[in-house]
C-alpha cells in the first residue's frame, strides 16, 4: 500500500495544500515492478538514443552545419523533456511514495513548460533552416550564420510562456489533493480548485492553442515555399535531395504536433481520467524516445556519423 498524508493549512475559509498525491499509471501492486522495469528501460533507451546523436554531432566535423547543431539542442531539450516527469515516477514506484511538495510540483510544471515550448521552437527553426538551404542555396551560409543560430536557440529558451504557472499561482484552494497522472498538469490542477475555473480554461487553452499555431505555421510555411520551390524547377535529384533532408524532421513534426493535438484534445473533451494519462506517456516518453531513431534511420549523415563516433570509441 502507498502511504500518503495530505498536509492542509486552513486559514479562514481558504484551504492551502502543501502537498499533492499522483495516482500514477495503476494501483495494482503486482504491476508496480513491471512499470518500473519498463518506464526504467524508456528513460534510459531515449538518454542513450538522444545522447548519441549528440556525441555524432559534435564529434563530426562534416555535421558542424546549423541543421545539426538544431539537431543536437533538439535532442538535449529531449533528454531535459523526459527528465521532468519520468524520473519522479519510478523514484516514486521504488519508494513506494507518490508525495510531491507544492514547490516541487510547480517547479515540475515549469521545466516541463519550457521543454515542449522549446521543442516546439527548434522544430520551427529546422523547419526554416530547410527552407533557405533549399530555396536559397547560395545565400545559406550568409542567411543562417551561427550567431543567428545561437540567438534562436537562445529565444527558444527564454521565448516559452509560462502561463500556466501563473494561472494555478492564482488559484487560492483546492478541494482535493490526487492527481490523477503521474506528473503536475496543469489542466489537472484546476480541476482540483474549488472556485470556479473556466475563465481560466480559456485562457490556458487559448494561450496553448495559440502559440502551437503560430510555430506550426511558421513550418508548415517553410515546406510549402520548399514544395513550391522543387514543383516551379522539377528536377528527379533535387526532389530526392529535399526529400532525404526533410523527411526525417517531417516525421518528428508530425509526432510531436500529433501526440501533442491528442493529449490536447484528451484533456478537453475526455472525462476519463486514466485515457487522459494514457495520451500524456505517449507524449512524455514515446515522442521523446522516437526522436533520434526517427532522425537515425532516415538521415544517411547521421548514420555515418554514429557509426564514425562508435568506430573511434571502440578502438579506445
Amino acid at each position: 500500500m502507498y502511504n500518503f498524508v495530505s498536509k492542509l493549512h486552513r486559514t479562514g475559509n481558504v484551504t492551502s495544500v502543501s502537498e499533492f498525491f499522483l495516482t500514477g499509471l495503476s494501483d495494482d501492486p503486482e504491476l508496480q515492478p513491471l512499470l518500473f522495469i519498463l518506464f526504467l528501460s524508456l528513460y534510459l533507451v531515449t538518454i542513450l538514443g538522444n545522447l548519441l546523436i549528440i556525441l555524432a554531432v559534435t564529434s563530426d566535423p562534416h555535421l558542424h552545419i546549423p541543421m545539426y547543431f538544431f539537431l543536437s539542442n533538439l535532442s538535449l531539450v529531449d533528454i531535459s523533456f523526459i527528465s521532468t516527469t519520468v524520473p519522479k515516477m519510478i523514484v516514486n514506484i521504488q519508494t513506494h511514495s507518490r508525495v510531491i511538495s507544492y514547490e516541487a510540483c510547480l517547479t515540475q510544471m515549469s521545466f516541463f513548460i519550457l521543454f515542449v515550448c522549446m521543442d516546439g521552437m527548434l522544430l520551427t527553426a529546422m523547419a526554416y533552416d530547410r527552407f533557405v538551404a533549399i530555396c536559397h542555396p547560395l545565400r545559406y551560409q550568409s542567411i543562417r550564420n551561427p550567431r543567428l543560430c545561437y540567438i534562436l536557440v537562445l529565444v527558444s529558451f527564454f521565448g516559452s510562456p509560462q502561463v500556466h504557472n501563473l494561472i494555478v499561482l492564482q488559484v487560492a484552494c483546492f478541494k482535493n489533493v490526487e492527481i490523477s497522472n503521474f506528473f503536475c498538469d496543469t489542466s489537472r490542477l484546476l480541476k482540483l480548485a474549488c472556485s470556479d475555473t473556466f475563465t481560466n480554461n480559456i485562457v490556458l487553452y487559448f494561450f496553448g492553442a495559440t502559440y502551437a499555431f503560430l510555430l506550426f505555421s511558421g513550418i508548415f510555411f517553410s515546406y510549402y515555399k520548399i514544395l513550391f520551390s522543387i514543383l516551379r524547377v522539377p528536377s528527379s535529384g533535387r526532389m530526392y535531395k529535399a526529400f532525404s533532408t526533410c523527411g526525417s524532421h517531417l516525421a518528428v513534426v508530425c509526432i510531436f504536433y500529433g501526440t501533442g493535438l491528442g493529449v490536447y484534445l484528451s484533456s478537453a473533451i475526455s472525462q476519463s481520467p486514466r485515457k487522459d494519462t494514457v495520451a500524456s506517456v505517449v507524449y512524455t516518453v514515446v515522442t521523446p524516445m522516437l526522436n533520434p531513431y526517427t532522425y537515425s534511420l532516415r538521415n544517411r549523415d547521421i548514420k555515418k556519423a554514429m557509426w564514425r563516433f562508435l568506430s573511434k570509441t571502440m578502438r579506445i
